[in-house]
């Protein structure tokens, strides 16, 4: 299996509170692997580690063959990041402001262009960021991260905050990135029924700790053998509740170990 990020017992502490305890991911190349936890499980901390953010406590990781923390910089030249909320000039327009990232790039002007056209915001690159909608924000940071057409993309939960018509135009255009050009996305959510239209491969982290990892059809194989669906027929609910029962019986197998 060709992997392009890999992770080894990767961990992340703060005084006594692990944030990342061990989570080894292995991520295949050319899919879109779909990061799925609650708010808090760490998903967010991983994705920084992996773009050298925050150093890990203990642990190593692997993109495209280069070792962090040896490789940094090698590394985050191939990966385009889209973290929590983006901020822009609000006084300068779309395409005022991802200049400012393509100069400290390095990358050539036309890459400007290039993205704004991937993401569907040619039109608008004109406009001032504060006229921007959330949604047209939201591509706007998505454009930042595609500059230069990176092999690699880490988008932390893209779809956080906008109405159902902006999910389902950044939905689709993540989901058609692999095959605009060739690239590998991982991406971060907390609801499952927006990862599975969406994913190859995903992985399910709850209080730092990954409790699956697999395909789509590996985890609705789960979910018939644990009875969450009747007739063999798997709809996204049976895999939600899959999901939620995951993680309600870590959070209780918690909660036993702390009462010992």
């Amino acid at each position: 299996m060709d992997y392009i990020i890999t992770t080894e017992q990767l961990t992340k502490k703060y005084k006594s509170f692990v944030a990342v305890n061990n989570v080894s991911l292995n991520i295949r190349k050319g899919s879109i692997y779909g990061f799925l936890g609650p708010n808090g499980a760490g998903k967010s901390t991983t994705m920084k580690m992996l773009l050298g953010l925050t150093a890990p406590t203990k642990g190593s990781f692997t993109i495209d063959g280069k070792q962090f923390p040896n490789d940094r910089l090698s590394i985050l030249k191939e990966v385009g990041s889209f973290i929590e909320s983006p901020s822009f000039y609000a006084n300068l327009t779309g395409k005022e402001n991802l200049d400012i990232i393509r100069r400290i790039l390095g990358l050539p002007k036309s890459s400007v262009a290039d993205a704004l056209e991937l993401v569907g915001l040619s039109e608008f690159g004109g406009r001032l960021a504060k006229k921007y909608s959330l949604g047209m924000k939201q591509r706007l940071g998505l454009a930042g991260a595609l500059l230069g057409r990176p092999p690699i993309l880490i988008l932390d939960e893209p779809t956080n905050g906008l109405d159902p018509s902006g999910i389902h135009e950044i939905r689709n255009l993540i989901k058609s990135l692999p095959d605009l050009y060739d690239c590998t996305v991982l991406i971060s959510s907390h609801m499952l029924s927006e990862i599975e239209l969406m994913a190859d491969d995903i992985g399910i982290l709850n209080h730092g700790r990954l409790l699956f990892e697999g395909s789509l059809d590996e985890l609705r194989q789960n979910a018939l053998q644990s009875g969450f669906a009747a007739d063999n027929k798997i709809s996204v609910a049976n895999l939600e509740d899959m999901f939620l029962s995951m993680v309600d019986k870590d959070n209780a197998s918690r909660k036993q170990r702390a009462k010992l």
